[in-house]
């Protein structure tokens, strides 16, 4: 027997969606029910079912609900810093609207470096905090310049919802393509906005068609345009079924108006395919929608928060930020779909148990767990930005640093405004803030010393290449050793060091792209032009078999002499030590006098850290000192370092020595029909294809492929796909090379030795 009334007439339907001043004076149950009225109806019920439970709702439950932590984020040139502009103009954040390019010579609030106003586009991301209908917002405005960094991925983490801007004329683009693929990737639910409908071939429903297709987002238009291009008037909500225009001079004045006539019948067949597809992933709304029943406002806007949070699900709202058209009901949206602080699953990984994933409970009540997800040089100092996840962080607090185990008071807590900010007291779960004069680097965790919790992996990749760079001009010194420090900083895959032989610096890095980035961020943050060598492949050696060594190192001029005899054998180390370099005293008595054995330790590390192949570090090496001979007067621990050296490089020829090249993992997502073109050219650069997947429309080819043969491959990819293609890459191991490469390798570096 159905639990629901027959379904209503049309009449009734018409009366259901008629002036909602209406539905809210209405006081019966059943209207009440049905009216849309959802917050009073969620509330009410909540109360009910604690009223019944004798429970009482903890103090930080409202206000956690009211807290909304999105990005805006899209292919380049869509609109996003756009669009942020004037939702901070809406909410009050700022009083009168800049565009993006500067042209009135102020520039869009977002973009507060000089560099951003004078290019028109969003280098870093700022981060700003609004508030609209008693909802808290933060807002991170990310670089639609995407690449492989660490920092990237650290700003997705901090994120609970994201907006996708798809641009009405360009459609989904390649870099929409992988902002999507990475929200995936960290789990973010996000609503989609298509902007620019006020342009010249506006066509938002060929882009909701192109997200299905191409994003295989599950979507559907929950607003209609109410005319296109030069006619683009307003849209029409599908959700309550009203039409809302923007009047004003800058959009300022929603205004709820009646359906135009001639598009009634449209407006009924889009609701109905709203509904539709919303009910293929929401069993609430399937029930209601097979049975033929009416659905209500609230009802398909409960449905929709439940799919989107649960990621099956992408509303998709349309207007034009340019023109302020659209804003406001987006706003609504992402309060009303994506989720607050307590509603997403965060994980930490607990130190003191091997890393083992924790999932954190999101309230204040807990201990604290904060990340640091971004740095930056302030006027007075190092500024910190951090989202905290679990607890409440107060000013004047001890906090610890899990990274580096210090204890760090917290001087000065801030809410950020893109480059203004707002000093508080306190924060707690779910906020984003900024602290100051706090030491620490991008990624650290701060606890409040109860828990032993890191938001991300401890262990950071060692670098796989390295770049020769210097400063063109002498007098950037300064700014060059400036950014070198800040990019460590923010970056741990990023080192920095200096090349002893020809005293260039050189940096290190997950990759050419990697390093590419910073070279650019150099010239353009700190305006300091660098010169760039040819990059440079991470080598190792080690040897293959066990050698013996007996070298006796004496010296005699005028005076005390130099005399020390070293005796024993060096092997390698098995393929699953976790040390790289072993040194042992197997001397029984005293031929060596025990005040030497370190120099000789010493002497033997020290020629390790240039192989004879190819000059390169060698790894996987016990050294076992067996016997030696030691002179009463002559012997010093200059003579037995010297002793250590020369026996090593002797017996190093003997023990069969190989060249370690670092070998990557990875992985290409490029669309089917040039799966056999790109499998080729990875089998030319000595890659050996491991797994091969099928998603959707695209292969997923993984691969390990040396990383000497992958230089430009990005520009190979490109042109093979069509610019369609792209790929990760991350270190596996170093593995031995071929014979024949080893033979090249070993000519080349003979080549660059100077000859005597």
């Amino acid at each position: 027997m159905p639990r629901f009334p027959p379904s209503p007439s049309p009449n009734l339907l018409q009366r259901l969606f008629s002036s909602s001043s209406n539905k809210r004076s209405s006081s019966s149950p059943t209207a009440a029910l049905l009216s849309g009225d959802f917050h009073l109806r969620r509330f009410s019920s909540g109360n009910a079912a604690r009223a019944a439970k004798g429970e009482k709702e903890p103090w930080w439950k409202e206000s956690m609900n009211k807290v909304r932590n999105i990005g805006i984020s899209a292919h380049i040139d869509s609109g996003k810093t756009t669009l942020t502009e004037r939702v901070l103009f809406y909410t009050g954040r700022i009083h009168e609207i800049h565009e993006v390019r500067g042209r009135d010579g102020v520039g869009a609030k977002m973009d507060s470096m000089d560099l951003e106003r004078e290019k028109g586009i969003t280098i870093q991301s700022a981060a700003t905090y609004c508030t609209w209908k008693d909802y808290k917002v933060n807002i991170i405005d990310t670089p639609g310049h995407v690449d492989f960094t660490i920092e990237v991925e650290r700003a997705l983490r901090v994120l609970d919802g994201a907006i996708l801007v798809l641009c009405s004329v360009g459609g989904v683009q390649s870099q929409s393509i992988t902002v999507d693929r990475q929200m995936r990737r960290y789990e973010v639910p996000r609503v989609a906005f298509i902007n620019k409908l006020d342009r010249m071939g506006a066509d938002p429903w060929k882009v909701l068609s192109q997200a299905r297709a191409k994003l295989r987002h599950h979507s559907a238009a929950v607003q209609m345009p109410i005319g296109l291009e030069e006619n683009f008037k307003g849209l029409i909500d599908l959700v309550h079924v009203k039409a809302l225009f923007f009047h004003g001079s800058s959009g300022e004045n929603v205004v709820a108006g009646d359906i135009p006539a001639d598009m009634e019948e449209l407006v009924a067949e889009k609701r109905r395919e709203l509904i539709e597809t919303v009910s293929e992933v929401d069993d609430v709304l399937a029930e209601k929608f097979l049975n033929d029943e009416p659905v209500t406002a609230a009802e398909l806007e409960e449905a929709i928060r439940r799919a989107t949070i649960a990621q099956k699900f992408v509303p998709v709202f349309m207007g034009s930020a340019f023109k302020n058209k659209g804003v406001q009901p987006l706003l609504d949206g992402v309060v009303s779909y994506l989720p607050c602080p307590t509603e997403v699953n965060n994980y930490a990984l607990d130190q003191d148990n091997e890393e083992a994933k924790v999932t954190l409970t999101g309230s204040p009540d807990g201990p604290l767990v904060a990340l640091a997800f971004k740095l930056e040089e302030g006027r007075f100092g190092q500024l910190t930005y951090l989202r905290i996840y679990e607890g409440v962080i107060k000013k004047g607090d001890f906090i610890i640093n899990v990274n580096t185990k210090k204890r760090i008071k917290v001087p000065r807590l801030v809410r950020m405004h893109s480059n203004d900010m707002e000093d508080i007291q306190e924060a707690h779960a779910g906020e984003i803030v900024a602290v100051f004069g706090i030491d620490c680097a991008s990624g650290h965790t701060f606890t409040d010393g109860s828990v032993k919790y890191t938001m991300t992996s401890m262990s950071v990749p060692e670098p796989v290449m390295s770049l020769a760079v210097q400063p063109v001009s002498k007098d950037s010194g300064g700014q060059f050793s400036k950014a070198l420090q800040r990019f460590q900083k923010e970056d741990p895959t990023f080192r920095v060091g200096l090349d002893p032989d020809s005293n260039q610096t050189i940096i290190s890095g997950m990759g050419e792209l990697h390093l590419d980035i910073y070279v650019e961020r150099m010239r353009r943050e700190y305006k300091v032009d660098a010169t760039v060598g040819k990059p440079r492949v991470n080598f190792r050696e080690t040897i293959t078999q066990r050698a013996e060594f007996d070298y006796l190192h004496k010296k005699q001029s005028g005076g005390a002499g130099q005399y020390g005899r070293v005796t024993g054998y060096v092997e390698p180390l098995p393929s699953d030590s976790k040390e790289k370099f072993e040194f042992e005293n197997m001397i029984v008595g005293q031929a060596i006098p025990s005040g030497f054995i370190p120099a000789i330790e010493k002497g033997f590390k020290e020629a390790a850290n240039s192989g004879s192949l190819i000059g390169h570090p060698v790894e996987n090496i016990r050294i076992v000192l067996t016997d030696g001979a030691s002179h009463a007067v002559d012997s010093s621990e200059l003579a037995f370092k010297m002793a250590a050296i020369y026996a090593f490089r002797l017996c190093y020829t003997a023990a069969k020595p190989v060249i370690l090249e670092p070998v990557m993992l990875v992985e290409l997502k490029v669309p089917t029909e040039f799966q056999g073109t790109v499998a080729g050219d990875l089998n030319k650069r000595k890659g050996i294809i491991v797994g091969n997947d099928q998603e959707g429309d695209d292969s997923v080819i993984q691969a390990h492929v040396p990383l000497n043969n992958m230089f430009g491959y990005s520009t190979s990819l490109r042109s093979m796909t069509q610019g369609k293609g792209e790929f990760t890459m991350e270190y596996k191991e170093h593995c031995a090379v071929s014979n024949d490469v080893q033979t090249q390798l070993v000519n080349a570096h003979n080549a660059t030795k100077p000859t005597d």
